[in-house]
């Protein structure tokens, strides 16, 4: 990989993006842990009320839109993660109105849609419109956020964009895969579903809960019969890492959906808690492990050497994200807090080791 001066002058303003996402994880994760019951110094009151949205909109909302922005290679994209640096800035502060501190949120999806919009009508494929609603449901979900719904009517929409980015990734790398003739109209079906019950449940939660769910199931099915992590899961190193992370990841999306399926509609409690992290940490997370060693040297342009290390925090993530699930069904509060407790520990040990893999490369 070159690390001509033109590397080194992108690093400049992409490298503060990326630790101004960092930042914004520690935090939301330290205000989560504060809000389960773990005693510790406050590190501003709203990391503990909007432990939630600054985990989506703040750090995954910075990290998805820089990668986009760095993928599209157009300078007024990297407008998108500054707007969600500033979302997570104005909501940390507390100064504002909920409402008027939201609209960076707004501003910074409208960004990313307009910037799929752009490279939908220079190239058009499958995968970016999948991609281009999972934005759009970012858009929804912060607009109802700003509008002063409760985090429990809006979340599903930020899972959408979430899952959706995600699943939109994988059918572009399934693209070298020869599809049967069920491929396309099997992912319409489960993706399908998927957006009715975010649309049912504007009206209806309880349906609207459960079609999602049943949307999650299909989704998961599908991933797990269609992806190409069927096949890299047989090799070595960095290739079989990202298919167990990946595989993994399918698991809890599937559990997540099942949950919805039989505990809606979910409002605040153990279960919604359980279907919230099985989709936000067990899925969502497992992906950004697998994917991290790819994302992080394209956006600073270091090389990375994989790390069997790296093994360690993903099977840390899942046994103690289990063990927060366990406690959420047997209503109990020591195994909610320690698996929280491991979780934020496994994320941070994740971040560590890949964070020290690139030093390890850099050229002396």
């Amino acid at each position: 990989m070159p690390d001509g001066s033109g590397s080194v002058r992108r690093r400049l303003y992409r490298a503060p993006l990326l630790v101004a996402g960092a930042v914004t994880m520690v935090v939301a994760i330290w205000g989560g842990l504060i809000r389960i019951g773990w005693a510790a110094p406050v590190p501003a009151p709203a990391a503990i009320e909007s432990h939630g949205p600054l985990m989506v909109s703040g750090f995954l909302g910075i990290l998805i839109s820089l990668e986009r922005a760095v993928g599209i290679g157009k300078g007024w994209v990297y407008a998108a993660p500054l707007m969600a640096v500033l979302f997570a800035v104005l909501t940390l502060a507390g100064t504002l109105p909920p409402g008027m501190a939201a609209l960076p949120g707004v501003f910074a999806a409208l960004i990313l849609c307009a910037a799929y919009a752009t490279v939908i009508r220079e190239s058009p494929s499958r995968h970016l419109w999948v991609m281009a609603i999972g934005a759009a449901c970012w858009l929804a979900g912060n607009i109802l956020y700003a509008l002063g719904w409760p985090v429990f009517r809006v979340v599903h929409w930020w899972a959408g964009f979430l899952v959706l980015t995600i699943v939109g990734e994988r059918l572009e790398l399934n693209r070298f895969l020869r599809p049967s003739p069920w491929t396309w109209p099997l992912f319409l079906a489960a993706t399908g579903t998927v957006l009715g019950g975010y649309l049912t449940g504007l009206a209806v939660p309880a349906a609207g809960d459960r079609i999602s769910g049943a949307g999650y199931l299909m989704l998961a099915g599908w991933l797990g019969h269609y992806d190409v992590v069927r096949h890299t899961v047989r090799g070595e190193g960095l290739p079989k890492f990202v298919a167990i992370c990946l595989m993994s990841g399918f698991v809890w999306l599937a559990l997540g959906g099942v949950i919805l399926l039989g505990w809606s509609p979910l409002v605040a409690g153990p279960m919604y808690d359980a279907a919230l992290h099985a989709i936000f940490l067990g899925f969502v997370f497992s992906m950004i492990f697998g994917h991290a060693p790819i994302i992080f040297p394209a956006i600073l342009e270091l090389p990375i050497r994989f790390r069997t290390l790296a093994y360690l925090p993903l099977l840390l993530l899942n046994i103690t994200l289990a063990l927060r699930i366990a406690g959420d069904w047997f209503l109990s509060q020591t195994l909610r807090e320690w698996g929280a407790l491991g979780s934020a520990a496994a994320i941070l040990f994740y971040f560590l080791v890949t964070a020290s893999s690139l030093r390890r490369n850099r050229p002396e």
